[in-house]
């Protein structure tokens, strides 16, 4: 077919009902749209046939991990300009084959059939997590989500993290490395845990040991550990052994609902209550509530979503839920501060650190881009292209404030009202 991406630019903008905003290479080498930015390239076809099954961001995904689309230029620059295709909440993205029923989409929306070329569709990459069993948030279900995510190497983990093995948002102080914004992390929330010398911490979802081993070198505390990845589990001890730290930090393969040896000084959840899900969060509340001693606090370190009419929680986009992390969901920030208000918490402090998480992920698309042979090595191609793009659509979405990231503390406070050292807002800071 000659002039391939002038046709699919007719085509889409007239679909659309606007411009499209990026310009467009398809697999014969021609080129059409605007100049002077990201060049978006369709491979291959069957990347059309995609799209016109899943619209919107899975067939794109989709595409994307079978090498069938690509980006020439500033992937977030790319990204920007579409997200007000990909993310619009204001109307339900319909198929090629609604639009074909459209009197007048019929012609434009016939010809794009024509060009996509043999259904059905491909199969999705094998990447995509398919064949979840058991209900949504059930402990096995959980443990299965969890492995797809997180149990895809630990060589590959530390490619793209870096030496703190830290798998949330970064503190950035000041201008320095991300092992530095790391460490200000992990020390941020001890400080405001209060941790001492000889206190009692539990770490929900402690991922590779990081928090666990800061707190027990730098405060001296004893920490329990839990996680549902066995990977993690492995490495965690690992280097718990090396540090010499073995009697103080013990990690668990145990989902943090069977955690029943409480009372502990204080609770760490970094980047874990995402994964917890809207029907389940109550329960997770009531839980580490149930854990801590009369005083004792919890740090919640969670992404939430901006908040929508009606709506109290919502599962992530099509495409994160698809590859990244099945059944994962985001809350607005003012439900999560009530869940934990009702399962009895006194919450003290909320900060707010949306675009340190930015500046967090642009660092790991770096890591991986910088050695992205060993990364391919390491995992497939498919898994690797995963990475770059939701790394760094994640962090255009922080950007543009669709969602962030929230540290909550909160304390069990006894009926006396006394909540042990008086807390001064930012006292953590100085």
């Amino acid at each position: 077919m000659a002039d391939a991406a002038s046709r699919l630019t007719t085509l889409a903008e007239e679909l659309l009902g606007g411009p499209l905003p990026v310009r467009l290479r398809a697999w014969d080498g021609s080129e059409a749209g605007p100049a002077g930015g990201p060049v978006l390239i369709v491979r291959d076809r069957r990347a059309l046939r995609r799209l016109i099954w899943k619209p919107g961001e899975l067939g794109l995904a989709r595409a994307w991990v079978a090498g069938e689309i690509d980006v020439e230029g500033d992937l977030y620059d790319l990204l920007d300009r579409l997200s007000g295709l990909l993310w619009d909440r204001s109307g339900e993205t319909r198929s090629l084959l609604d639009a074909a029923r459209d009197p007048r989409l019929r012609a434009a929306a016939r010809a794009l059939l024509r060009i996509a070329g043999p259904f059905p569709p491909p199969k999705p990459p094998a990447e995509e997590m398919r064949g979840r069993s058991g209900n949504r948030h059930s402990k096995r279900r959980d443990k299965q989500a969890i492995s797809h995510h997180y149990d895809v190497g630990n060589d590959f983990y530390e490619l793209v993290l870096g030496p703190s093995m830290v798998y949330s948002c970064a503190y950035w102080t000041e201008k320095g490395t991300l092992e530095e914004a790391q460490r200000d992390k992990l020390d941020l929330i001890a400080r405001k845990l209060n941790l001492k010398e000889g206190d009692r911490l539990l770490d929900v979802g402690c991922g590779w040991g990081s928090m666990a081993l800061h707190a027990a070198r730098e405060y001296g505390a004893r920490v329990v550990g839990v996680t549902l990845s066995r990977e993690q589990a492995a490495y965690a001890r690992k280097r718990i052994a090396e540090e010499g730290l073995a009697d103080l930090i013990e990690i668990r393969v145990q989902d943090y609902r069977d955690v029943t040896d409480g009372p502990y000084d204080a609770i760490s959840s970094i980047g874990m209550a995402e994964h917890v899900g809207a029907v389940r969060y109550r329960e997770y509340a009531d839980t580490l509530y149930g854990l801590l001693k009369p005083g004792g606090r919890l740090l919640n370190h969670q992404i939430s979503r901006r908040p929508e009419p009606e709506e109290e929680a919502y599962e992530i986009d099509a495409f994160i839920d698809a590859y990244v992390f099945p059944d994962g969901e985001l809350s607005p920030m003012g439900s999560t501060l009530t869940t934990l208000e009702d399962a009895g918490f006194e919450v003290r402090d909320v900060e707010a650190i949306r675009e340190h998480y930015a500046l967090t992920l642009r660092r790991w698309v770096a890591n991986l881009e910088a050695d992205w042979d060993r990364a391919v090595r390491l995992t497939s191609p498919g898994r690797a292209r995963i990475w770059r793009l939701y790394m760094a659509a994640s962090a255009v979405s922080f950007e543009r404030n669709r969602i962030g990231v929230n540290q909550f503390l909160a304390v069990k406070t006894p009926a006396s009202g006394a909540s042990g050292t008086a807390l001064r807002p930012r006292v953590w800071q100085e």
